[in-house]
């Protein structure tokens, strides 16, 4: 209580001193998650918002002064929103005193320059470890104790079954979440990422005194409704365990999903679910913005432990989904070639797809890879990370993807969920080798047969076709929007009683004052979209017999 009300003092200090500069403005809806279709879109401003983000190193927006001279940069990446991290020592540095001079003035540039901002709160846990926990938090480890390993040994990694801890990130949370209520009625700041790839290093789970007690406990009834209300559609890896203890209704952790180390990576995901959740709850409590969680990804072959364990990975999804439902969704980040594969695992009937860091920034693939995420899977948003590393984005193909996308954002937002949108990609495994092979698709009364390549033409290596996708959208039912690079897409007649011809295709960008008559259609076969550039070509269809 006493971090809450100091807070809010600095919190009416700060909204008074904003109204003495400048006139006040009627506060502007608030963001919110609503569903169209199959899918759930991002509202923002009381219409749905397509995220063309970037995510920020992660010191770079500790400095006011260090931001303020990226925003060229960022500008000329074709972002309309950053994804920024708001550090827990840096706006706690003693208890109960908060100082948001920082996050402030972050907001005041991101106005300046039509921004808007995805905040991260690095709190208890940044990369499963605990590194931007305040100094008062670290020193006092009796206070707030550490995650232990199999040997007993304290990690850098605050334990979750502390509800000291629990209260302390709460406090902090929710201070930070009463400013932005005050402060931004303009909505610059439109979702918030509660921690930051959550997980368990470099065991399974925690082995501390509190960890080990808690493991003697019953399993929550909480947990075992929810897998008794999904049965028939859980994962794999939690089925497997409560099928083979019988799907008990009831007993300790050991007695319903046993002692293997899956049974424990799924001890510590429920525990470190239900924290996130409290945090989560408190959060909203003071302002309820979108919040979400985001998870780094296991690689092939390796045990919990050896990867972040127990975060909210698509194996572990009903442990989270159960343990945190006030969490709005999970985010994906994701830096493996076999980035489809992995895309798809987190577009759920419960689970819009975001993707808060979606490779390197500069990637040649990120163009292709958003296309596909964004036509595809629904997105509500892509953004690669480290969008303020790159020198320049002069030969940068990912600006171009973004400047298309923006032009077609009204085009994508009212198809999203709504059967009128398909997405396509070549995926590629997790060494990196690429399927080639024609795709087909369908949309309304037509098939299409997408190839990444012209027939005629020599096969591109593999590392080019990585850069290659698109998007098709129905606008009409014989018109179609195909955006994207390096596709060649046939359209044939669904039911094969007719031909299909191409009455009418124009290629161009309203942004750049042209729309001209089309002649990359090989004389009426296909639609053509050359690899060397992302771009739109708009297609009305005929058949004839």
């Amino acid at each position: 209580m006493k971090a809450l009300r100091n807070s809010l003092r600095l919190s009416a200090l700060a909204l008074c001193l904003a109204s003495a500069a400048a006139p006040a403005l009627a506060d502007a809806p608030m963001p919110l998650l609503r569903k169209q279709g199959t899918t759930s879109q991002l509202i923002v401003d009381g219409k749905p918002f397509l995220v063309l983000g970037g995510e920020l190193h992660n010191s770079t927006a500790s400095s006011l002064a260090y931001l303020d001279k990226k925003w060229p940069l960022l500008k000329s990446a074709e972002v309309n929103t950053i994804i920024a991290p708001v550090e827990w020592d840096q706006i706690e540095p003693s208890e109960g005193h908060f100082d948001f001079t920082v996050l402030d003035g972050m907001l005041q540039q991101a106005r300046a320059n039509n921004t808007r901002i995805v905040l991260l709160w690095f709190g208890a846990w940044k990369n499963s470890m605990s590194s931007y926990a305040p100094a008062w938090v670290k020193h006092d480890y009796n206070r707030f104790p550490r995650a232990r390993n199999r040997a007993g040994e304290p990690q850098d990694i605050l334990t979750p079954f502390s509800d000291k801890m629990l209260s302390a990130d709460q406090a902090a949370f929710s201070a930070l979440m009463h400013h932005l209520k005050d402060v931004d009625g303009q909505r610059t700041v439109i979702m918030v990422q509660v921690e930051n790839e959550i997980g368990m290093l470099p065991d399974v789970r925690d082995f501390g005194p509190l960890a080990n007690a808690a493991l003697k406990q019953q399993v929550p009834a909480q947990l075992i409704s929810y897998l008794k209300a999904h049965r028939e559609g859980l994962n794999p890896y939690v089925k497997t365990l409560w099928d083979a203890n019988g799907a008990r209704s009831s007993g300790t952790w050991a007695e319903v999903f046993g002692t293997s180390i899956e049974a424990e990576e799924v001890f510590q995901a429920w525990h470190y679910a239900v924290f996130t959740d409290a945090l989560t709850k408190a959060g909203k409590a003071a302002y309820g913005l979108p919040m979400y969680v985001n998870v780094a990804l296991n690689r092939p072959g390796k045990k919990p432990g050896e990867y972040p364990s127990a975060g909210p990975l698509p194996h572990l999804f009903d442990i989270w989904k159960a343990g945190a439902p006030v969490v709005d969704f999970i985010g994906i980040d994701t830096y493996f070639p076999n980035y489809l594969d992995w895309a798809r695992k987190f577009k759920r009937p419960d689970n819009p797809l975001f993707v808060p860091e979606g490779n390197y920034s500069g990637r040649p693939e990120i163009g292709a890879n958003a296309f596909f995420s964004i036509g595809e899977l629904d997105a509500i948003g892509y953004s690669p990370f480290a969008i303020d590393g790159p020198k320049d984005y002069s030969k940068d193909t990912m600006p171009g993807a973004f400047r298309v996308l923006r032009e077609l954002t009204p085009q994508i937002l009212a198809a999203q969920g709504m059967g009128k949108m398909r997405g396509f990609k070549a995926p590629a495994t997790y060494e990196g080798k690429v399927d080639m092979r024609m795709q087909t698709a369908r949309l309304g009364k037509y098939t299409l047969e997408v190839s990444f390549n012209p027939p005629w033409e020599k096969e591109p290596k593999e590392e080019e076709v990585s850069t290659h996708g698109g998007l098709v959208i129905q606008t009409g039912e014989n018109d179609f929007i195909v955006a994207g690079k390096g596709i060649v897409v046939v359209f044939k007649d669904a039911e094969g009683k007719a031909a299909v011809g191409i009455e009418k295709l124009v290629e161009g960008m309203s942004g750049d004052g042209r729309w001209l008559n089309g002649d990359e259609s090989h004389q009426g076969r296909h639609v053509q979209l050359p690899a060397g550039e992302f771009g739109i070509q708009r297609v009305t269809l005929y058949k004839f017999k």
